[in-house]
């Protein structure tokens, strides 16, 4: 029986920064694929805390890949805005992540899920900080990455209102008061599997 691969690119989010790797939204989906009867390994995770989409670019360079992926999921740009990068740049990039993820997954961009940015200005890690403004540009960010994912015929899967929710559910909230809790991975993860 053929099992399925799947690599996951991204930051923090995609390694499920402070929870457990397996409460990770990776995990949970394969998971969540192998519950339906879909045979999946382990993913194979390119990403870290803090990474922009140029850092990611350089960490996929980095890594000895499979000649193709069942599945990828591609999540970047909370960390371009974080920094006040520059759209434009950003949709350089991110191009260029697309391209990649594409490749990876044998030319069939219906294998790629592109995965909205979360809006961190919700949380507490936020206070002090103009959570509009965070809003508007997290806004900006996901509106190039979905005509991105549209214009390659890519999958789009859009989570970032949900993470919204954490401004009056703190249980969708990590210790960090910054990053996703498991729970909330968890919703990503059966948004992701729902469109596959």
């Amino acid at each position: 029986m053929q099992v399925n691969s799947y690599l996951a690119l991204g930051d923090s989010y995609t390694i499920g920064e402070q929870v457990p790797i397996y409460e990770s939204f990776p995990y949970q989906l394969v998971q969540r694929l192998r519950n339906a009867g879909y045979p999946f390994s382990a993913p194979e995770i390119i990403a870290k805390t803090g990474w922009t989409t140029g850092e990611l670019i350089r960490g996929i360079g980095q890594t000895q890949l499979l000649p193709e992926y069942d599945l990828v999921t591609l999540l970047a740009g909370v960390n371009n805005q974080y920094r006040g990068y520059t759209t434009e740049a950003y949709e350089i990039e991110f191009r260029a992540l697309m391209a990649t993820a594409i490749n990876c997954a044998g030319n069939r961009p219906e294998r790629v899920v592109v995965v909205s940015i979360p809006d961190w200005g919700v949380t507490p890690f936020a206070a002090g900080k103009n959570r509009k403004l965070i809003a508007l540009e997290i806004d900006t960010f996901n509106g190039i990455n979905r005509n991105i994912a549209a214009m390659a015929n890519a999958r789009y899967v859009d989570i970032t209102a949900g993470t919204r929710e954490a401004a009056e559910n703190p249980l969708l909230l990590a210790a960090d008061g910054l990053h996703p809790s498991g729970a909330d991975y968890a919703r990503w993860a059966d948004r992701i599997a729902a469109v596959l």
